[in-house]
């Protein structure tokens, strides 16, 4: 496949995501008025409660079976690294650049999570069909590359489900609690500046009692502290075991919260129907008795996509105006994006295929280095929107990421079909 062939596989679905986006940036104009603030928060809302477990469980119970996990097994692994590369590398970009304490999170999550969706589902079956592809026969590669990218999206489910979330939730409590202590010193008045002769006068015969009382006191303060030194000391320890356990049962009920999110639990659902013959046949194909049940589900899943892009053009109008983040702070995500994780993606994949962890499929392979190669996950954007934290820095960042995307994904597809083929 000739470069400029490449170019536009790899090019085409990132315009659309572009031109999509310009579309929500242009509804959420003051000209238009729709995709305002309070509306995008609660489409997002639904995006997250209903289209995109739809998505997950509609791509996952049609075309992932059991003996596609099994022999698929590097592909969590895989992912899991992306993961953890990138929130390395985003963890020294946040401790070298010193962002603001509230977008550390951000600038951690676009580094570690890719758009591990709707990305790999176009682009992937995209290259099948060009002429010239090094992955054989078209329909045979095509029905694989869905099948590879369906499951790469249920994985990255759960990992941005959980590590992300987290990160992102994190992120929310902190910016609130920011809010709350800048709105707390902002009512406080100047209590030297109102000040008066008056007052003072007061305040002093207000000391000089009180130092009088605490004279009176002196003598029997002396005997109770031996008395009283114990039960504080009891009190003290127990308050002690009390608020650690308590901290333990909240850590426990984030880490629940997170693993039954509903685009997790539709990810769980989803492989137990592909990996069951039977509960397959109940909703999958022509025959199928509750087939109806599938399909309807495909139906809101097929919302997901556009719903998500709307809101990042939306999400973008705001970014522009507002975004907070230094352009170096842009610069290395798109440096740890495009430059640093694909080169370590290139090494593990094919440390692990000279190993033999690997299938020979090609195709497969070639999945998995693009796994490392993505703009960062739009999930993140929706979660920025739920928590109310980092919206306009992360319009910001999407934006020159996906930019940049058509470039990076062309070169990076080009060299990986050269290594492999």
């Amino acid at each position: 496949m000739g470069f400029w062939t490449l170019f536009m596989v790899a090019t085409m679905p990132v315009l659309e995501v572009l031109i999509i986006s310009l579309l929500g940036a242009v509804l959420a104009t003051g000209y238009f008025n729709i995709l305002v603030a309070e509306a995008r928060k609660h489409m997002n809302k639904v995006v997250f409660v209903v289209f995109t477990p739809a998505l997950m469980f509609a791509s996952l119970a049609k075309s992932v079976t059991l003996e596609d996990i099994i022999s698929w097994w590097f592909m969590p692994v895989n992912i899991g690294l992306t993961f953890l590369f990138g929130g390395i590398l985003g963890w020294i970009v946040v401790k070298i650049l010193k962002p603001e304490r509230h977008l550390e999170g951000l600038v951690i999550a676009t580094c570690s999570a890719g758009n591990l969706g709707n990305l790999m589902l176009i682009v992937v079956p995209a290259i099948c069909h060009e002429d010239g592809s090094p992955f054989g026969n078209p329909s045979i590669c095509s029905v694989n590359a869905i099948s590879y990218a369906s499951f790469s999206m249920a994985l990255g489910g759960f990992y941005i489900w959980t590590y992300t979330y987290h990160l992102m939730q994190t992120s929310g409590v902190l910016y609130k609690k920011m809010r709350l202590n800048e709105q707390a010193a902002a009512k406080v008045p100047n209590k030297d500046l109102d000040s008066s002769a008056e007052t003072l006068l007061l305040i002093e015969e207000n000391e000089a009692s009180q130092d009088q009382l605490a004279a009176s006191f002196t003598s029997t303060k002396s005997i109770d502290e031996a008395t009283d030194s114990l039960p504080i000391v009891q009190t003290l320890s127990s308050g002690k075991l009390e608020g650690e356990e308590e901290k333990s049962k909240g850590i426990l009920h984030q880490i629940l919260e997170e693993l039954l999110a509903p685009p997790t639990v539709a990810a769980v659902l989803g492989f137990i129907f592909g990996a069951t013959p039977w509960l397959k046949s109940l909703i999958i194909g022509a025959s199928a008795p509750l087939r109806v049940i599938q399909d309807s589900i495909k139906l809101l899943g097929d919302g997901t996509i556009p719903c998500m892009t709307l809101i990042l053009g939306g999400n973008l109008t705001r970014g522009l105006r507002a975004g907070r983040l230094r352009p170096l702070v842009i610069i290395a995500v798109i440096v740890v994006r495009y430059v640093l994780l694909p080169a370590i993606g290139v090494g593990l994949v094919k440390a692990a295929g000279k190993l033999g962890f690997l299938s020979p499929d090609p195709l497969y392979q070639y999945v998995l280095m693009v796994q490392f190669t993505l703009p960062p996950a739009m999930n993140v954007g929706t979660m920025a929107e739920l928590f109310d934290v980092g919206r306009e820095e992360c319009s910001v960042l999407y934006l020159w990421t996906y930019l940049v995307a058509a470039l990076a994904l062309t070169s990076w597809s080009t060299f990986y079909m050269w290594i492999l083929t």
